[in-house]
C-alpha cells in the first residue's frame, strides 16, 4: 500500500515539475543610438509604459516591466521591454488592443524633434515566452 501511495505522489509531483502557466511574455531588446538615452527614457516613459498602463487598465495585459542593463558586447543592448499577458486570448488579442489604445492615447510624445528610429533600435525581440509553473 505505501508502494502505491509513494507512485501516486510521485507521479502526481511529475505532472507539476515543468509544467507550463497560461501566461505568456514578450520581451523586446533595445539599444540607444548615438547616446540618446534621455531621449528614449523619455520615448519609453511617455509612449510604451503609458500603452502598458492603460492596457493593464483594460485588462488587456497582466504586467510590465522596463528593465535597464548594461551594455557590452556580448549583449548589445540597453534596456528590455516586457509586457505579460494573463493567457492566450490577451496574447493573441495583443495588437487590436494595442491598435485600440494607441488611438485613445493621440500622438507619440517625444522630448524634441528626434525621431524614435534616431534614438533607439530594437535589436530582436522574443514572442511567446512561456511561463513555468
Amino acid at each position: 500500500m505505501r508502494q502505491i501511495l509513494f507512485l501516486v505522489v510521485f507521479s502526481m509531483s511529475a505532472l507539476s515539475y515543468g509544467q507550463l502557466d497560461d501566461k505568456m511574455t514578450t520581451i523586446d531588446f533595445v539599444q540607444i543610438l548615438n547616446n540618446n538615452k534621455d531621449e528614449a527614457v523619455y520615448y519609453y516613459s511617455n509612449n510604451w509604459k503609458v500603452l502598458r498602463e492603460m492596457a493593464q487598465e483594460q485588462n488587456y495585459i497582466a504586467s510590465f516591466q522596463i528593465l535597464e542593463t548594461p551594455f557590452s558586447e556580448a549583449s548589445p543592448f540597453h534596456f528590455m521591454l516586457i509586457t505579460t499577458y494573463a493567457d492566450s486570448y490577451q496574447y493573441k488579442s495583443r495588437e487590436a488592443h494595442f491598435e485600440e489604445l494607441i488611438k485613445e492615447k493621440g500622438a507619440l510624445r517625444l522630448m524634441n524633434e528626434k525621431q524614435p528610429n534616431e534614438f533607439r533600435k530594437t535589436l530582436f525581440s522574443k514572442e511567446g515566452i512561456r511561463h513555468w509553473k
